[in-house]
């Protein structure tokens, strides 16, 4: 088998598969990503789907996508549309159809029969809290159940009785005969089958008892004829038990499991049962919150498939844990939007400037790029009066000396336009400023100024030539580096995850926003804007509406969190 040589052609699995080629243990090869339908996907699962297809391409193999939904009480068929969204907006496509852990319920149960024939699995009915103090802790062995030693023909009859329902939720189970005193306490007999009556998004009522993961995950790898089982670490001591069921029935293939390092990225909850917490006592919004790194939540915010794709390859795999730094994450979409978004203005928290020397009526029109080093993405117009809105802090009232922004006094230039001088402001009675007065030099449009130091540039918009915007501005929801690790995580958190601003934007830019809203939204197809000195911004796609526009913040021009801390 050749390969082509690319981004995940230098890691330990590759290597491993290189040899099962080389060795004919493997002629073709089949993997796949097998997420449970209890949450929706995150940057972590993200790894794990790149690698699976990409592997898969790079060999000229399948992947499939397969939902291991075998706990109809934690899974809902709005996971699973998610995760279908998601796997295709990242740019993969699975082996032929989608494939279900629950096709499979027949061949489950003929396997767990299978198991009780050669006395290799039995019917507990100790209570759950009983089974956890049986078995035991990592010093002191288990004990055997008193249900252990009962005959096969006894276990086949109550297993029966299970599927017919004769047995509430914790009355009965059903568990593989191992090794109550093994020291990997995963192999102390534990549970395939439990007792659930609760409809599944699948097989509605057929079923009231479901395998467990443990034991659907690895037949259902073999039904599909998988040859290389990626999971992460924390599943490396489950790997014991996935052999034993493979080896104990009789199973056509005999899939191989590998572990490589789970993703771990500070300042970020990737856990589902932390990341429902955060939704159900309303700190988050739901699970496409631009503030958590749900692969939803991540495209609300402006992020590509290219830049996570180019994430996950940039973090590498390996079997070491570790933590990412997340301003790697953001590198890799700074880096793109750099490159294709358009430059334009927009003032997010506006004060206004009027031109006293210039009249009411004058208008000019600007052509200006979209981008300074791409003249095909094209131009646009911006339109120049006398009175505009520019950024309250790019005005000092009270003299600083390093202050390099506009002061009364002092020379500033209007980007793409004139130098102008502040001479006086208004204010109300209140003592807030109503205006900044200033003098416009109309022979420095283009022009260094002569005789003069060449001023700092600030950015602006026309009040006639403005639309009123929404700006949702985000920063990490956490302000510790790893909020997995603490037990209470929510006094971690950062009361500055999201600030909200009111301003405007071009009102060219926004014709052509609300001209193709609608398209945008239904083809899932994000605008990207640099607005200039301010950072990088897409359109909200769910809460925009024409008569109001939103923009989140994708990510600031620099790492500005990292500066942050530098200066605290």
């Amino acid at each position: 088998m050749k390969t082509q040589i690319n981004k995940y052609s230098n890691n330990f699995i590759y290597n491993i598969i290189n040899e099962d080629f080389k060795k004919n243990k493997c002629s073709l090869l089949h993997t796949r990503f097998p997420p449970e339908p209890n949450g929706y996907l995150h940057i972590g699962h993200a790894k794990s789907i790149c690698l699976n297809f990409e592997l898969a391409s790079l060999y000229n193999g399948y992947c499939n996508l397969r939902f291991d939904d075998t706990n109809p009480v934690k899974e809902n068929i709005k996971y699973i549309n998610a995760i279908i969204n998601d796997i295709t907006w990242l740019g993969y496509k699975w082996n032929k159809k989608i494939y279900y852990s629950s096709e499979y319920f027949s061949e489950l149960y003929k396997y767990a029969k299978e198991l009780i024939k050669k006395n290799l699995a039995y019917v507990d009915q100790l209570t759950k809290k009983q089974i956890r103090e049986y078995r035991g802790t990592l010093v002191i062995p288990g004990k055997n159940s008193p249900y252990r030693n009962r005959s096969i023909e006894e276990n086949l009859q109550l297993f029966k009785e299970m599927k017919k329902g004769y047995f509430n939720p914790g009355e009965a189970c059903l568990r593989a005969k191992i090794d109550m005193s093994s020291p990997n306490i995963i192999m102390r007999d534990p549970v395939l089958y439990r007792v659930i009556f609760e409809k599944h998004h699948q097989t509605k009522h057929q079923w009231c008892i479901y395998p467990m993961y443990d034991f659907a995950h690895c037949i259902s790898d073999s039904i599909e004829g998988i040859t290389h089982s990626f999971c992460t670490l924390e599943f490396q001591d489950n790997k014991c038990l996935y052999n034993w069921i493979l080896e104990n029935t009789s199973v056509l293939n005999r899939p191989k499991q590998y572990e490589f390092a789970r993703l771990n990225l500070k300042y970020s909850i990737l856990s589902k049962r932390k990341i429902k917490i955060l939704i159900e006592k309303k700190i988050i919004n739901d699970w496409d919150d631009p503030r958590i790194q749900t692969i939803s939540g991540l495209r609300r915010k402006g992020y590509t498939p290219s830049s996570i794709r180019k994430f996950c390859e940039k973090i590498g795999v390996t079997k070491q844990n570790n933590l990412i730094e997340f301003s790697m994450l953001e590198y890799c979409i700074r880096n793109e939007l750099n490159e294709n978004a358009i430059r334009t203005m927009a003032v997010l928290e506006p004060i206004k400037l009027y031109l006293y020397n210039i009249d009411d009526n004058y208008q000019e029109n600007f052509i200006v790029p979209n981008h300074p080093k791409k003249p095909e993405l094209g131009n646009h117009e911006i339109t120049f009066t006398n009175t505009i809105y520019i950024e309250r802090e790019d005005f000092k009232e009270k003299y600083e000396n390093n202050y390099k922004r506009l002061k009364i006094g002092q020379e500033i230039r209007l980007r793409y336009s004139y130098i102008i001088k502040a001479e006086k402001i208004e204010k109300d009675k209140y003592g807030n400023i109503i205006q900044i007065i200033c003098f416009c030099d109309l022979n420095t449009l283009g022009k260094k100024p002569i005789n003069r130091k060449n001023p700092s540039v600030i950015h602006w918009i026309s009040v006639k030539n403005s639309f009123s915007s929404e700006f949702r501005l985000y920063e990490k929801l956490f302000n510790i580096h790893n909020p997995e690790q603490e037990q209470n995580f929510l006094s971690f958190l950062n009361p500055n995850s999201m600030i909200i601003k009111h301003g405007f934007i071009e009102k060219q830019i926004s014709e052509k926003i609300k001209k193709h809203i609608n398209d945008i939204k239904n083809k899932n197809i994000n605008l990207f804007f640099q607005f200039e000195r301010v950072g990088y911004f897409c359109i909200d796609l769910i809460d925009s509406k024409k008569n109001k526009l939103i923009f989140n913040r994708t990510v600031s021009l620099r790492d500005t969190w990292n500066l942050k801390k530098q200066l605290i």
